[in-house]
């Protein structure tokens, strides 16, 4: 069985809910205090041993490549002011041994689209898939869980939650199997009364390549785009899908409040500001 050593970051979205900031922006360089977002989803990626990370891009996100690319002139003009901690940052959001790879996806025809654009690069290996809007903290991260699962079974892995049924038109939804952590189907964004369960799958999947040859077949799903979770749902409808429970703290950047909830909950951890941010938490709620 191979290992999973690339990553694919679908990346190609306008970010239409964080307007006007993500005008000329991309929303996955919307920063959480001093780090972007999708540099969370990455960090997690190189952790869990991955040493490919192939980006699928739009035509307005030519900053996310220049986030990841070296920068020689601003390390050497730190290190001249004797920033070198400030450099050793810098040159290390990419380790040594971990390469980027950018892809455009020239129209915007949904997730499953944008992962189909990774075809070429990926080839006929098992692959993870992390969307950077989901930024989890604590517990054992959800890309470490799916490769380990992945590697003892061989089946495409979904990382799920427990969500309120009256959010599971937000996610695509578990219709569980007959055995712990099987997978029967996966239902993009149903009713709430229609739901299967509560277990909604969010931002990280571990797919076997077969997955391509699901995708090129797929007929446009809601919104009339290609629809990563359709093809899903014709793997697990054939016994080749299983999930694995989400530790830690999940939290969507996609939306505004869960981009604020991050903030605040980042903050009130930081051991620079929280002192300071608590209080001051604490002084406007007593103005109210």
């Amino acid at each position: 069985m191979n290992k999973i050593t690339k990553a694919v970051f679908p990346v190609a979205g306008l970010g239409t809910r964080f307007l006007p900031a993500t005008k000329a922006m991309p929303k996955e360089l919307l920063p959480i205090i001093d780090k972007p977002i999708i540099q969370y989803a990455v960090e997690e990626a190189v952790a869990a041993g991955i040493t490919d990370l192939v980006f699928v891009t739009g035509r307005t996100k030519r900053a996310i490549e220049d986030h990841f690319d070296a920068n020689p002139e601003l390390e050497r003009e730190l290190r001249d002011k004797g920033k070198d901690d400030v450099a050793d940052m810098i040159s290390e959001i990419v380790p040594s041994g971990v390469n980027c790879i950018f892809i455009r996806q020239h129209r915007a025809l949904g997730l499953g689209h944008a992962v189909l654009c990774a075809e070429s690069v990926v080839g006929p290996e098992p692959f993870m898939v992390l969307l950077a809007d989901d930024v989890v903290r604590g517990g054992v991260s959800p890309t470490q869980a799916l490769v380990e699962a992945y590697e003892k079974s061989g089946k495409s892995q979904l990382s799920v939650m427990t969500v309120p049924q009256e959010e599971a038109s937000k996610y695509g939804m578990v219709v569980p199997g007959e055995d712990a952590g099987s997978v029967a189907g996966l239902i993009e964004k149903p009713e709430p009364e229609d739901a299967p369960s509560l277990q909604a799958s969010i931002g990280r999947y571990a797919l076997e390549p077969e997955i391509f040859a699901l995708l090129r077949d797929q007929a446009p799903g809601a919104g009339g785009e290609i629809q990563l979770a359709d093809a899903i749902n014709r793997l697990a409808q054939a016994g080749r899908v299983e999930c694995v429970p989400l530790q830690g703290s999940r939290y969507d950047c996609g939306s505004k409040f869960g981009y604020l909830e991050a903030i605040v909950n980042f903050a009130l951890d930081n051991l620079e500001f929280r002192d300071r941010f608590g209080a001051m938490l604490a002084e406007r709620l007593v103005k109210g």
